[in-house]
């Protein structure tokens, strides 16, 4: 025993060999010696031997099979595989991004080139993902990539496999996962976007779902002007991923937007059994769909409303039967409610002008465009927020702005000062089904609120 505490470190590493095979032998042989014989080297104090039964106990030891173990980690150093996982690059050949991807592969890399799915691959827009996996010298056996549309939105997959001495390639549709993510945000700096890029739980709010949330929202909230510190909002909204990946978000399913001490609300519902198509409704079943924006153009302020004034021009005292909202050249100008085109064109003071016809005898007026947007002539149809011009100053205006006119039956109304109401009610139906995923939506709200907020702010529905 006291031979084997004189080995040194080196000594040993001598004595175990100096190839990996060796070793594996060596450290066998000294785990058996140390069974047999350095179990006295670490027992405890025992009574006297005098006092125990004496006992002979003879026990065949099967020492292990080096050589399968030998054969099993050379089977797996022959075999063995690496996946890499590359975004397309501005500049991409197929033979840098085979490269990148650890393939020397000149069999796959010309079967890409001619096979008609395959090449595929050699379409992918700059920023995609691709991934492969290789043996150890570099020859492909599968690479996975997804084709997007123009919008971005994934189409087909596909995958390239290797098959004996070739290859296959084939092609199905993109399957995305749909997430229901929820967040909530205070406002900290007087805007809106500020809180949406703020890291509170560590996420971004995605500018599509900003955008849908003003627009919810814009028929109440003037979100460049009646923003204070302190006001917050929740939101709930789907998001669709591939293979663990965000690819786009969807549609905003329920807000709340507390402004001033008063929280409005809304929520998506679709029936599943009617073809009517979605709509926004408060939490009491009545639908939100709103006449009329409450601004047509986004975080824009009031330069000029509906009142006697000083025309700027004439310098004449008179009313001013619209509300102009100065804004940069360019901004876009947005339907203030569904209708249908009665009028895109020059007209005298107005500039570019466009008139759209409402239901019943509502229209509204849009002067001093720029230009119109795409697709506005007469008899057209338009949706609430779709964009019909860009803000100018043509015809009689002195700097860039929208002039908006609401008339009631051809004469200039106030538009602040009109309640219209919009669409009918659900059936008992319909309602029955809302009620139930209403109350899922509430319940969510309730996870996101703070616990022991001070006050209860007033609750109306968005308008």
């Amino acid at each position: 025993m006291n031979q084997i505490h004189k080995f040194t470190s080196s000594r040993l590493f001598s004595l175990l060999g100096s190839t990996r095979k060796a070793r594996i032998i060596s450290a066998s042989a000294l785990f058996l010696a140390v069974c047999a014989f350095g179990a006295a080297g670490v027992a405890p104090l025992a009574p006297d031997a005098s006092d125990l039964p004496v006992k002979t106990v003879q026990e065949a030891i099967v020492a292990p099979d080096l050589s399968a173990q030998i054969n099993a980690l050379e089977q797996q150093s022959s075999t063995a595989q690496f996946v890499h996982e590359e975004k397309i690059r501005a500049g991409d050949t197929l033979a840098t991004l085979l490269t990148r991807l650890g393939v020397d592969d000149d069999a796959a890399e010309n079967f890409i080139k001619k096979d008609k799915v395959a090449k595929g691959v050699m379409q992918l827009k700059t920023g995609k993902r691709v991934q492969a996996q290789t043996d150890e010298d570099g020859n492909l056996q599968w690479l996975r990539a997804t084709v997007v549309d123009g919008k971005d939105d994934p189409v087909t997959n596909i995958k390239i496999t290797r098959k004996g001495d070739g290859f296959v390639a084939t092609a199905e549709p993109a399957k995305l996962e749909r997430r229901v993510e929820m967040h909530a945000r205070t406002i900290r700096s007087g805007s809106l976007y500020a809180a949406t890029d703020s890291s509170e739980d560590g996420a971004k709010l995605p500018d599509t779902i900003v955008k849908q949330i003003i627009e919810m929202f814009s028929t109440s909230i003037d979100f460049r002007g009646d923003l204070k510190r302190g006001d917050s909002f929740n939101v709930v909204y789907e998001t669709f991923w591939q293979d663990g990946e965000f690819v786009r978000a969807g549609r905003v399913l329920a807000g709340e937007f507390t402004n001033k001490g008063t929280t409005y609300q809304s929520v998506w519902f679709e029936d599943p059994q009617s073809k009517q198509g979605g709509g926004y409704y408060s939490f009491d079943g009545k639908s939100l769909k709103k006449a009329f924006l409450k601004s047509p153009v986004e975080f824009s302020r009031i330069s000029s409303g509906f009142a006697m004034r000083v025309h700027p021009i004439s310098g004449q005292w008179k009313q001013h039967k619209g509300i102009d909202f100065p804004a940069p050249t360019g901004t876009p100008i947005r339907a203030a409610g569904d209708g249908v085109i009665d009028f895109a064109g020059t007209m005298n003071g107005y500039g570019n002008f466009v008139i759209i016809k409402h239901w019943s005898n509502y229209t509204t007026a849009y002067a001093h465009m720029s230009r119109f947007g795409t697709g506005i002539k007469k008899g057209a149809k338009v949706s609430q927020g779709d964009v019909i011009g860009y803000v100018g100053t043509t015809g009689w205006s002195t700097g860039a702005h929208l002039h908006y006119e609401f008339r009631v039956g051809g004469e200039a109304k106030d538009p602040s000062k009109m309640n219209v109401q919009a669409q009918a009610p659900l059936t008992a139906a319909e309602m029955s089904r809302f009620k139930v995923y209403a109350n899922d939506m509430m319940h969510r709200f309730a996870l996101l609120r703070p616990v022991g907020g001070g006050g209860t702010p007033t609750r109306v529905a968005a308008k």
